[in-house]
């Protein structure tokens, strides 16, 4: 039978084990993010300098709200959706915590796309995620072949009828309003305005329609046609004209002159994070130059970081810094949160363009 002062001993050593566990579960990063954001060797360097170490949970934006959603906000301490996935979410289920701007290093973020960032992810007053991961939609161009477009409406030139191209999607009716000097994005709070402004839209891509080769569903689709000359402009991805032009030098992605649309993917805390502290530490070291550089060449895609495009390496680099010079970085229309009903007027536009009526 123990004695007084044994079971003294072994309580206080007991103690002792369960502050040192605690201790080493705090230092856990749980990251919920999506695939080749995270290479081998970026994380071993993370744990390496930090001690911290990093569980990588993948996903996309619908899981990530989900997941989140059905805990509400527990199980990760960093997640990472998409900018116009956020502040709808939090509205209605108050999934994330707002971020603390002070533990950030604002000066490692191009300060357009993290301002634009912080405004698109804001509820009542809080911001609640900045910029990582970044693509856009824009032109890809056979420049040889079609060397005078430069904005969305060339697509339409009779000059070029039969072959061109772009998705009977959102997108499109979003692109075309700006190179039709409308603003969509400002109207989205006026259901009233947006729906006059996507009738004005529509009725130019009904006139459009009769220049385009066809409305391209999938990527490969669209990359073979513009391989083979048969469509020789045409609204799409960069990541896919940068493709092309490692096997064309005339094919090239274009940013257009009423801006590329672009997409952010974020850093955001959940509401039930239990280590705001290596959240912040890896949102920080990510966004240091020679890491994101790492990173945008995992994920193929470009980062917010401010200066990581100077050391990106070989091809990617010179096609990102054509296609991408400081101007046109900052003339990117980022895409806002989509209010409720809105997709449902773009909807019945897109179901008219598509039945040609």
């Amino acid at each position: 039978m123990l004695t007084k002062r044994a079971s003294l001993k072994l309580a206080t050593a007991f103690a002792a084990l369960m502050i040192a566990g605690t201790a080493q579960a705090a230092e856990k990063l749980r990251l919920l993010t999506w695939a080749d954001y995270v290479p081998k060797d970026v994380v071993e360097q993370f744990t390496k300098e930090t001690g911290i170490e990093v569980e990588i949970t993948l996903s996309n934006n619908e899981e990530m709200i989900s997941k989140l959603r059905a805990t509400q906000g527990a199980g990760f301490d960093l997640a990472q959706p998409s900018q116009d996935r956020i502040s709808g979410p939090q509205a209605e289920f108050g999934i994330y915590k707002p971020l603390d701007l002070s533990k950030l290093k604002s000066d490692l973020f191009i300060a357009s796309m993290l301002e634009a960032t912080k405004k698109n992810t804001t509820v009542d007053g809080k911001v609640y995620g900045v910029p990582h991961i970044w693509g856009t939609d824009g032109l890809v161009v056979n420049t040889k072949a079609a060397p005078k477009v430069a904005d969305y409406n060339d697509l339409c030139d009779q000059a070029l009828a039969g072959k061109t191209s772009f998705r009977a999607k959102r997108p499109a009716l979003i692109a075309f309003a700006f190179a039709n000097g409308m603003d969509p994005f400002a109207a989205y709070g006026d259901a009233k305005a947006y729906t006059a402004m996507m009738e004005k839209v529509g009725a130019k891509l009904a006139e459009c329609k009769k220049s385009v080769k066809f409305f391209w569903d999938g990527k490969d689709q669209l990359l073979n046609a513009l391989r083979s000359g048969e469509v020789v402009a045409a609204m799409a991805w960069d990541t896919g004209g940068w493709k092309l032009n490692s096997e064309n030098a005339d094919i090239k992605f274009i940013a257009p002159k009423s801006g590329a649309l672009g997409w952010v993917d974020t850093f955001a805390i959940p509401a039930k994070g239990r280590n705001d502290d290596a959240a912040y530490k890896w949102i920080n070291f990510n966004m240091r130059p020679e890491i994101a550089a790492k990173v945008a060449a995992s994920a193929g895609n470009f980062t917010a970081s401010n200066g990581a495009d100077k050391l990106m390496q070989g091809k990617l680099k010179d096609q990102f810094a054509e296609s991408f010079p400081k101007v046109a970085i900052d003339n990117i229309k980022w895409y806002p949160a989509v209010p409720a009903g809105l997709e449902e007027i773009e909807g019945k536009i897109l179901d008219r363009l598509k039945a040609g009526s």
